[in-house]
C-alpha cells in the first residue's frame, strides 16, 4: 500500500520520491497544500474505488495516516 501511495504522491503532487516516507508529514515535509490534497483524494478514490470526505483528508498528518485510511476503506 505504501509504495502505491508514494507513487501517487510523486505523480500528483510533484513530491521528490526520496522524501516520501511513512513518517513524512504531508504539509511540513511534502508541502501538500489544499490543491494537491484534492488531486490526491481524487486519485485515491479512482484508484481504490473508495470515497474520502474532505474532513477525513484534512485530519491526516503523515503518509502512513493516508495508507491506514485507504486500507480501512478498502476493507469495508
Amino acid at each position: 500500500m505504501f509504495e502505491k501511495i508514494r507513487d501517487m504522491l510523486v505523480e500528483t503532487a510533484n513530491v521528490d520520491f526520496d522524501n516520501v516516507t511513512k513518517d513524512a508529514n504531508l504539509k511540513e515535509d511534502l508541502h501538500i497544500d489544499s490543491l494537491y490534497a484534492v488531486e490526491l483524494i481524487l486519485s485515491l478514490e479512482t484508484t481504490f474505488d473508495i470515497k474520502i470526505e474532505w474532513e477525513e483528508m484534512t485530519a491526516l498528518k503523515t503518509v502512513d495516516d493516508v495508507c491506514k485510511l485507504v486500507e480501512s476503506k478498502i476493507q469495508k
